[in-house]
């Protein structure tokens, strides 16, 4: 074998090489941007979720400010609110929960496909966290509520500390971000999926 066929042979065999790579990066992003449009509509239902949940939630929050936490039968709704309100994040955070599960579930291995994913993942986690919180801070306030009921001096115009902290947790409560579709787009972009592939 001359030098020049052998030099021929490594530059054949460095592209192919490289050309597997590709078609494994694609194969992967075509894997993830699939198991993302799976999951697309169990995330927009918990953005949706989530951001009523803060505005329903805010306006409790403004309601009793201003008028008080009431008294009798007003403190015990007010009671059941907090808790509802703790319920329905946790519903929220199980419904980011499958969607990361689904996430998970797909194995990558090449850098692009697997930064997408972990950037998205992050995000979840980030929410979930901030959900969490929320619902901490909902399930203290109950209780709370109701401890008026066994104070004598209380007229009902005044209301609990933790509402004071749930409503500024609410306050800071960022609107959900489409992080799901972010992703894919930042997939299509740099893949140029054909129509149909994914």
């Amino acid at each position: 074998m001359t030098i020049h066929t052998f030099r021929s042979c490594l530059l054949a065999g460095a592209v192919l090489f490289a050309s597997g790579c590709g078609k494994q990066e694609r194969s992967e992003a075509v894997q993830l941007a699939k198991t993302l449009q799976q999951q697309k509509a169990t995330f927009d239902a918990a953005n949706a979720a989530e951001q009523d949940l803060v505005t329903k939630s805010k306006a409790w929050c403004r309601g009793i400010m201003e008028s008080g936490a009431g008294k009798g039968t007003g403190l015990d709704q007010n009671a059941a609110q907090a808790a509802q309100f703790a319920k329905d994040a946790v519903a929220i955070s199980t419904q980011l929960s499958q969607v990361r599960q689904g996430i998970d579930a797909v194995s990558l291995t090449e850098e692009f496909p697997r930064g997408v994913k972990n950037e998205l993942t992050t995000a979840l986690t980030k929410r979930q966290r901030l959900l969490h919180d929320l619902r901490t801070l909902a399930d203290q306030l109950s209780p709370q509520f109701l401890a008026y009921k066994g104070m004598k001096d209380y007229a009902g115009d005044s209301y609990p500390d933790g509402l004071t902290k749930f409503d500024e947790a609410l306050r800071t409560h960022m609107r959900p971000d489409d992080s799901v579709a972010t992703a894919i787009a930042a997939l299509q972009e740099k893949f140029e999926f054909a129509a149909g592939e994914i």
